[in-house]
């Protein structure tokens, strides 16, 4: 199975990319159901199949008193009870072994942030769950690597397995995506482009992490011409006063407008 055989985001159109998006935390219910029903609508129209994201907690934080969460088993039932109203799949990070377990128990795809995603222990622990795997690839990692990475989940009895490039790491705070990779992953796994992490300028000097969201559509648009299976962003209502990434953030309100070039591209690439 790959992630377009879930059946709630099954699509007439095979050919249409799928989309991961949602705030980069969960901050409480109403943003993530304000979010949520936004991008529902957005998807509806446009014939996108959607899985809403957001991070129960935030384990990879810059400083000790950065945003972490608003409690594990809080954030979790708000994921569930966006997925029971808007009868759409959900997807968060987890970053220890404990956390696949508990976040199968509420959401439909478990995704391994791209700093864990050689913690063989801890693939195997998502894997076991009989949960869709999310692999973010590393940021020191090729994309031939990768495959490595997708074997220890098959090697669990899971076929459900996708991979998600978020740039390769240029310099100390700079990440670069290479296009090449894409089609390389797509020979051995569902391939998805992180448009928001892959713009990620991370602890700068103030111990924040920075971005530089204006790139979003050129970068997005590049990963929908390649032929890229899906696109992850993060995106808010608010970003200026998001409570982790806010930097990364694509507003909620040019959402639909890059989603409209967006499926434009795919159909102009599908029609050759």
């Amino acid at each position: 199975m790959n992630i377009k055989e879930i059946p709630q985001i099954k699509n007439t159109d095979s050919n249409q990319f799928f989309l991961l998006a949602g705030p980069c935390a969960i901050e409480g219910e109403e943003m993530a159901m304000k979010i949520a029903e936004r991008l529902v609508s957005i998807t509806n129209k446009y014939e996108i199949p959607f899985v809403f994201k957001g991070s129960f907690k935030k384990a990879n934080r810059s400083r000790i008193d950065s945003f972490s969460g608003i409690g594990d088993e809080k954030a979790l039932k708000i994921l569930r009870k966006v997925s029971e109203t808007f009868q759409i799949p959900t997807v968060t990070d987890i970053h220890t072994n404990e956390d696949a377990a508990k976040a199968a128990q509420y959401v439909d795809v478990l995704q391994i942030p791209a700093f864990l995603v050689r913690q063989t222990d801890l693939v195997v622990a998502a894997a076991t769950t009989g949960k869709i795997v999310n692999l973010k690839k590393g940021q020191f990692m090729s994309p031939e690597s990768m495959k490595h990475a997708v074997q220890k989940v098959l090697d669990c009895q899971n076929n459900n397995v996708m991979v998600t490039d978020r740039g390769s790491m240029f310099g100390y705070q700079d990440m670069v995506v290479d296009y090449r990779g894409i089609p390389t992953m797509q020979s051995f796994a569902t391939t998805v482009l992180d448009v928001t992490h892959s713009l990620q300028q991370p602890n700068q000097m103030a111990g924040v992490t920075g971005g530089r969201p204006e790139m979003i559509e050129t970068i997005a648009k590049a990963g929908i011409a390649v032929g890229v299976d899906g696109i992850f962003i993060e995106t808010h209502f608010d970003p200026k006063n998001a409570k982790s990434d806010g930097a990364n953030m694509l507003h909620l309100d040019l959402f639909e407008g890059l989603m409209t070039k967006l499926v434009a591209i795919r159909k102009t690439i599908n029609s050759f």
